[in-house]
């Protein structure tokens, strides 16, 4: 609920003002709370909650420190407290091992488990700044490399401070004094921590401290091969873009399977029966290649089925996140229904 919607008659500045001073900084807070929250709904939710207190504290505001570093130690905070109330977010890969029989019966979904979730690059704020003229491609990348799925999977494991420094300062590169500032803390502190989040994300995910992951040229070309073996349920073209280790998980399903043979076998006993059941609309998430997947139904049409994030290495895919949730649809701009044809 924006803060028109609820007045405060005690706020120093109207709304229309309000809105005019905050509402460049609304993409990059998105970002920032979804890298703490996990959770694309949950982030829009905190944002909300920063702005009404920002709002409602506006004559607190004595411009020590700049508006954006204001908003940001609001919402860091709110997501701190968020995360006191939840358990971390994870991927089905992060709870056990790999299923053994694709062909069998499957477990049934866990939607009691507060699932990670993809997060719509058409959202990020370079991307927003690039689609109006005003940013540029080095940007761009440096966004979408920090919000990467693999890297805010890792983030899960870090605990909530630890989460919140290494957010500032290694995504986006705040001195140790001004996280110290935010938190409260000391700037010996602020980088005591730094060190054990660094070493904890890459116990926990080798290789994430490497945020910088540029897309190959060859990505839209393999995503395409991707969809059209897809919709022609045709098993051998997909398993043959898949890298020996590739993995494919699909929350909330808690199964998840490792290598071309088992998850070949999967998706042909379980999704891919005939050719034409599925349609795949190129979208874009976490700053990789995504699918949004339409199931054709009893009617006919194609309906919202899931979200798929796409890992790409060495003209390879690595990686399959299928997000069997079509409430996550708007987020990405998407209709929930596509025609018959």
């Amino acid at each position: 609920m924006s803060p028109a919607a609820r007045a405060e008659p005690d706020s120093p500045v109207s709304s229309d003002e309000f809105a005019r001073l905050t509402d460049p900084f609304r993409a990059e807070l998105l970002a920032h709370c979804y890298r703490m929250l996990g959770s694309v709904h949950d982030a829009e939710d905190q944002v909300q909650e920063t702005m009404l207190r920002a709002w409602r504290s506006f004559g607190q505001f004595e411009g020590r420190a700049s508006l954006r570093t204001w908003l940001y130690r609001i919402a860091t905070n709110a997501c701190l407290r968020a995360i006191e109330t939840r358990r971390r977010r994870p991927l089905p890969s992060g709870l056990g091992q790999p299923g053994d029989n694709p062909a069998g019966s499957m477990a049934a979904a866990r939607p009691e488990v507060p699932w990670l979730e993809p997060f719509p690059d058409a959202l990020l704020p370079a991307e927003a700044q690039l689609s109006a003229g005003l940013g540029d491609p080095a940007s761009v990348a440096a966004s979408r490399a920090g919000i990467r799925l693999a890297f805010i999977a890792a983030l899960q494991y870090l605990p909530a401070r630890q989460r919140a420094v290494l957010i500032l300062r290694d995504v986006l590169g705040w001195r140790a004094a001004e996280v110290a500032e935010l938190l409260g803390t000391t700037a010996t502190a602020t980088n005591s921590a730094l060190q054990r989040a660094r070493a904890q994300l890459q116990q926990a995910a080798p290789g994430q401290d490497e945020l910088r992951e540029p897309a190959a040229p060859g990505d839209l070309a393999l995503l395409n091969r991707y969809a059209t073996a897809f919709e022609n349920a045709d098993i051998a073209a997909l398993t043959e873009l898949l890298r020996d280790d590739a993995v494919l998980e699909m929350p909330p399903l808690p199964a998840w399977f490792a290598g071309p043979e088992h998850i070949g076998l999967f998706l042909r006993s379980h999704v891919l029966r005939q050719p034409g059941d599925f349609r795949m609309i190129p979208v874009a998430a976490n700053g990789q290649p995504a699918l949004a997947a339409y199931r054709r139904g009893p009617d006919g049409r194609y309906h919202a089925n899931a979200i798929e994030v796409l890992t790409i290495s060495a003209a390879r895919i690595t990686h399959v996140a299928a997000f069997l949730d079509p409430t996550l649809f708007p987020a990405f701009a998407l209709p929930p229904t596509l025609g018959r044809s």
